[in-house]
């Protein structure tokens, strides 16, 4: 019986996820089984955290949905589609254009499709990179470059452990930190996008994280003149995103 299937990304089993990662696949996450406690798991686990990869525990139930080959042995890897930076080479980009630097922070997007867009869109306006978490977060996975259409071979994406630390490194290398609100701060076209900026997208259900949103420089709106209270969140990194093209003209 097989127990390797690659398919977008996925890696199945606990040789094939071995190799993978003796082999130095650049894998964005794993998913082991919940409560096990064999050896090889958790030699497995071990070995993702060191190459940088993010582990969790699912039940069976979840890794038999995940899998194509029904052999999955406990243990499910998920390939990155293109390898992470540093915060420090997306400024260096901006550094080496001669521009402002422009990155966008995405704070726990979990819906890989809205990632792609935010992704595709970051690209197509000009961002110098994306910024994104490594916990709780969708990452660099097919779907993801997929739903970019090819956007995440183009842009910088950097993935981080904790995103207020990011924000700060961000702020002491002069870059203004604009987190976008339902309902706080200013109006977005009373802001001023010009200077070096980034901009902080909240998740899908929750927005900014409430430490996130302490130490972002500014808050930003959409001013919504319709019933509904907020936009999808790819559509508000794109309005924001855009007023900054526009405002940076």
């Amino acid at each position: 019986m097989r127990d390797t299937e690659h398919n977008e990304g996925i890696i199945e089993g606990r040789n094939a996820v071995t190799e993978a990662l003796r082999a130095g696949v650049n894998i964005d996450k794993v998913f082991i089984a919940k409560g096990e406690t064999d050896s090889t798991l958790r030699h497995i686990a071990s070995a993702a955290r060191d190459a940088g990869a993010t582990v969790v525990e699912a039940d069976r139930r979840k890794l038999d949905s995940m899998s194509t080959t029904h052999a999955h042995q406990g243990v499910i890897a998920m390939a990155a589609c293109t390898e992470y930076v540093e915060i420090s080479d997306i400024l260096g980009i901006a550094a080496e254009k001669g521009e402002k630097p422009f990155i966008v922070l995405c704070d726990e997007i979990t819906d890989p499709h809205n990632l792609g867009a935010i992704i595709r869109t970051s690209e197509a306006a000009g961002a110098h990179g994306v910024i994104i978490t490594k916990h709780r977060s969708a990452g660099l996975n097919a779907t993801v470059a997929k739903a970019s259409s090819g956007a995440v071979y183009h842009l910088a994406v950097a993935r981080v452990t904790n995103l207020t630390t990011a924000v700060k490194e961000l702020k002491k290398s002069g870059v203004w930190v604009f987190g976008a609100s339902a309902d706080k701060g200013a109006p977005l076209w009373e802001s001023d996008f010009t200077d070096a900026t980034a901009l902080v997208i909240g998740s899908e259900g929750a927005g900014i994280s409430r430490l996130v949103e302490k130490n972002c420089d500014f808050l930003v709106n959409i001013p919504m003149k319709g019933k509904l209270s907020s936009l999808n969140a790819s559509v508000s990194a794109a309005v924001l995103m855009y007023e900054t093209v526009r405002q940076r003209r």
